[in-house]
């Protein structure tokens, strides 16, 4: 059975975003960028919401065009542009990048069906209001963050809400240069 994995970038006070749906304050470099690709390394179809999607399907195809890409960011559009993707959204009428499957009803049922099936981890990157969504409905068996030394005071949080108490087990962290923490957690059994 897979496992269904969130991997996100939140700052200190526990934000996904700033306030203004940034993610500028992530220092991105290339010891994260290498970090990032052991993570791919382990996915069998990335999760993604709506906006996240449209993020993405906007940019990641451009990529494959552009003969100034870095090797890291062509492999990763290659990898994008190739893998089965899933976007869960209600108001979606279709995915028309190549090779994903649009989610819109039965969230639930949908994902319990896609864990049962073999192959590599479903990885949740990023989508706050997704990952908030399988959240709540108890889906998500571990969590991949990278918290980043910055107090963003306010943003997009799946954390919140006023939901229970979810006790996690930390299996791993390191410590990159940068000062990112990258901690990977499983629910407390």
């Amino acid at each position: 059975m897979r496992k269904l994995v969130l991997f996100m970038h939140v700052s200190l006070d526990g934000y996904a975003s700033d306030s203004n749906g940034g993610l500028g304050w992530i220092p991105y470099n290339e010891e994260l960028e290498k970090y990032a690709e052991e993570v791919v390394a382990e996915v069998g179809s990335p999760v993604y919401g709506r906006t996240t999607y449209r993020m993405m399907e906007s940019y990641w195809p451009t990529v494959l065009e552009n003969p100034n890409a870095s090797r890291h960011d062509m492999e990763h559009a290659k990898w994008v542009q190739d893998v089965k993707k899933i976007v869960i959204s209600g108001s979606m009428d279709k995915a028309e990048w190549n090779n994903t499957m649009l989610i819109k009803d039965n969230i639930a049922e949908e994902i319990k069906a896609l864990k049962e099936q073999p192959g590599k981890n479903l990885v949740i990157f990023g989508s706050p209001g997704a990952a908030k969504t399988l959240l709540e409905f108890g889906l998500i068996d571990e969590f991949m963050l990278t918290i980043c030394p910055v107090i963003l005071g306010g943003g997009k949080s799946v954390f919140d809400g006023g939901g229970e108490k979810i006790r996690l087990k930390l299996l791993a962290s390191r410590t990159l240069k940068s000062g990112i923490i990258a901690a990977r957690y499983e629910l407390e059994k």
